[in-house]
């Protein structure tokens, strides 16, 4: 009886400690909010391009040496690292935030609305935060200023990674998460596991979608030359028209998806979205080039179609007595869950949103290169909603166009989501 006493009342203890915990977090997140939303908004009016985050760097770093955490700057370029350790053993935990705008010129109307113009490659461009990175660096500074607050109590050590330029670097320049893992984020201290959101200006705001397993696509950029003998116009016969030989390639490539994957396994898409040739109407070149994106969710199949578009360039080229050259170059891996980590995960997600705001959805040929922090430790990446309630998806605005938009008004759930795996996986992991 008296061990039973004794167990009854531990347990007690414990409940009333993690009710206490919770409710922490809540409380301070939504008093939170109001600068949560004044930070993005900032952040939003004054974007910056990849590898070139200087003012949004020096903004996060002032923010987190206020609250007292180690900060470093300048990681992989322009990328901000803080570590916070807690008050209690534990695992150490890593939370990511990208920073980088796009060179877009933002159309919609709102008060803190972009009108900032940069240099990209040589040309002066628009610039906005047309994919939401801005509302990232928001929640993940706000979950800083809760964790910072409870510090007591967190268990282990979390390790705040605020990435640049995970749209790309500029040119050859290296840059984003594969730089971040590089130089040895997920090392000094070692990372237990890591986690990461997206906003979505197509799932309502709130709510949260999340998929084990396979769940962004890897992204490969392809460019394929084509050579072959120039001649005039008029006298096609005389040459090898590497423009109309280019054109079977592209259908080819077509026939790679429709015809070769197993499109029941995962989803593939080959898309070419440059092509140069010519300088006059009636000049039939020696040379064309063009260029696309490879997207796929899994390994073996992405080997696949690596070897496919090679063999029908190079193959298809030969037929008419041209050459082909094909270059791949991987930009980002499949966004991989770890599907323990999701299910241990999923109550804090619940704890953060409620119940029926949390669901499971599908995978997606949008790509991210958090999928280099998952090579490295376990990871979990979701979406959190940031379309306007009551809107069709069907007309909200897409990520990287001029009218892409999100409400702003819920984004506590992702301070909440971010505390509640942090204390969560921490507590699992003593």
């Amino acid at each position: 009886m008296r061990v039973s006493l004794i167990f009854f009342l531990i347990l007690t203890s414990l409940t009333a400690s993690s009710q206490t915990i919770q409710q922490q977090i809540e409380q301070k997140s939504r008093a939170l909010l109001p600068k949560v939303i004044e930070w993005r908004r900032h952040i939003h009016q004054h974007p910056e391009l990849g590898n070139r985050e200087f003012q949004t760097m020096a903004y996060i770093a002032g923010h987190l040496r206020k609250l007292g955490l180690e900060v470093q700057t300048g990681v992989a370029k322009t990328g901000v690292v803080a570590l916070l350790k807690g008050g209690k053993p534990g695992p150490v935990v890593a939370l990511r935030a990208d920073i980088d705008g796009l060179p877009i010129k933002e159309r919609v109307d709102i008060p803190f609305k972009s009108t900032v113009v940069a240099e990209y490659l040589g040309q002066q461009v628009p610039v906005m935060h047309a994919c939401g990175h801005d509302t990232h660096v928001a929640i993940l500074m706000g979950t800083a200023e809760v964790l910072a607050s409870m510090r007591k109590d967190v268990p282990g050590t979390v390790k705040f990674i605020f990435q640049p330029a995970e749209e790309g670097p500029p040119g050859d320049e290296e840059g984003g998460a594969a730089l971040m893992v590089k130089e040895g984020v997920m090392e000094n201290p070692k990372v237990d596991a890591i986690f990461g959101l997206h906003i979505s200006s197509g799932l309502e705001v709130g709510k949260i979608r999340y998929k084990s397993g396979s769940f962004m696509a890897s992204s490969d950029w392809f460019t394929v030359k084509v050579k072959g003998k120039g001649a005039h116009g008029s006298a096609p016969w005389n040459g090898i028209d590497p423009i109309m030989i280019s054109a079977q390639i592209i259908n080819g490539l077509q026939t790679i998806v429709s015809r070769s994957q197993d499109l029941t396994k995962a989803p593939v898409v080959i898309t070419v979205g440059k092509f140069n040739a010519g300088v006059r109407e009636n000049i039939i070149p020696e040379e064309v080039s063009f260029s696309g994106t490879i997207r796929t969710l899994d390994g073996a199949m992405q080997r696949d179609v690596h070897q496919r578009i090679r063999r029908t360039a190079e193959q298809i080229a030969a037929a008419y007595g041209a050459t082909a050259e094909v270059v791949i170059d991987t930009k980002t891996l499949v966004t991989y869950n770890t599907p323990d980590l999701v299910s241990a995960s999923l109550p804090s997600l619940v704890a953060a949103a409620g119940m029926e705001q949390v669901g499971e959805g599908t995978w997606t040929t949008g790509a991210e290169d958090f999928s280099y922090y998952g090579e490295k430790a376990p990871a979990f990446f979701f979406n959190l909603g940031g379309m306007p309630r009551g809107l069709d998806p069907a007309k909200a605005t897409g990520h990287h166009t001029p009218d892409f938009y999100v409400d702003d008004s819920q984004l506590d759930v992702g301070v909440r989501a971010f505390c509640h795996l942090v204390f969560d996986y921490g507590r699992g992991k003593k």
